[in-house]
């Protein structure tokens, strides 16, 4: 039987509303937050955290900007150190003091920048077609298109943006996956019309904020203790494979999973996946 979700917002310290949802919030075990990628929210996660919630208490997250999260009036807060932050207090409120990280891209940047924070707190982490370099051409794909799509009129108009945006990274799926993946990328505000369920000025900020300070190779050292799933896209332009040769120099106990067919991102509901985040979950108590 699925364990349900228990919905709830959280005040963060500069006074937003952030939404998350709260899965089988009676488990043992050290429990699961699932952070979403850039232009994403805890949608993405609807198969994995019921699934995983059989087990162990699991939290998804929607990003401030997204999803039922305040939209920021400062746009150069949507950065991962402000996520973070926003991250750090739900847990705090929630007494968590111990965390499996499943991050989607974004999110996977999140996880790193958390084990830099407080490593101690970050009992594993699974990243999600991410690492601390990103290949100039994905990057580029992301920020030409991010807070710039054409508003859509219709369900059919979002299923056809969301084939036309991810298709090519995205092999094998049908009419019904893409209207699917809509319904978790676009929501419907008023007059049963569906938008990009985002703030725009998130795509401002991935255009026009600098980089963060510190180096990403040492926020990924801060890994270095903690078992780490990545999971690969091998169609992916964001992760390569000469990241990843990298990626496994630096932390030889780097356990990667190709995910055949994916691009920039997998879904998380491939056996791939499921098998991966399993296995890492068991190594956690």
């Amino acid at each position: 039987m699925s364990a349900v979700a228990n919905t709830h917002f959280f005040k963060s310290t500069d006074g937003l509303n952030v939404y998350y949802r709260d899965f089988g919030s009676q488990n043992d075990g050290t429990p699961v937050i699932c952070l979403p990628g850039l232009t994403r929210n805890s949608r993405d996660f609807e198969d994995l955290a019921p699934y995983l919630a059989n087990r162990r208490r699991v939290l998804t997250v929607d990003f401030r900007g997204r999803g039922y999260s305040d939209y920021d009036p400062n746009w150069q807060n949507y950065n991962p150190l402000t996520y973070v932050a926003d991250v750090w207090t739900l847990l705090d409120l929630l007494h968590i003091n111990r965390i499996i990280v499943v991050g989607t891209s974004l999110g996977g940047l999140c996880a790193m920048v958390m084990a830099a924070q407080h490593s101690e707190r970050v009992a594993g982490v699974v990243m999600n077609d991410i690492g601390p370099e990103i290949d100039p051409v994905g990057l580029a794909r992301i920020q030409e298109y991010a807070g710039r799509l054409p508003p859509v009129q219709s369900w059919e108009e979002a299923a056809t943006q969301v084939r036309d945006i991810y298709g090519h990274w995205l092999r094998g799926l049908g009419d019904d996956d893409f209207m699917r993946l809509a319904r978790r990328g676009y929501r419907e505000i008023e007059n049963e019309i569906p938008r990009l369920d985002m703030d725009a000025n998130i795509g401002r900020a991935v255009r026009e904020v600098g980089p963060q300070k510190g180096d990403p190779w040492q926020l990924y050292s801060a890994l270095r203790d903690i078992p780490v799933t990545l999971l690969w896209g091998t169609l992916s332009d964001i992760l390569t494979a000469g990241i990843i040769d990298k990626m496994k120099a630096a932390k030889p106990d780097l356990t990667v999973t190709p995910v055949a067919n994916r691009g920039h991102v997998p879904l998380l509901d491939e056996a791939e996946c499921l098998s991966a985040i399993d296995a890492l979950i068991e190594k956690v108590a």
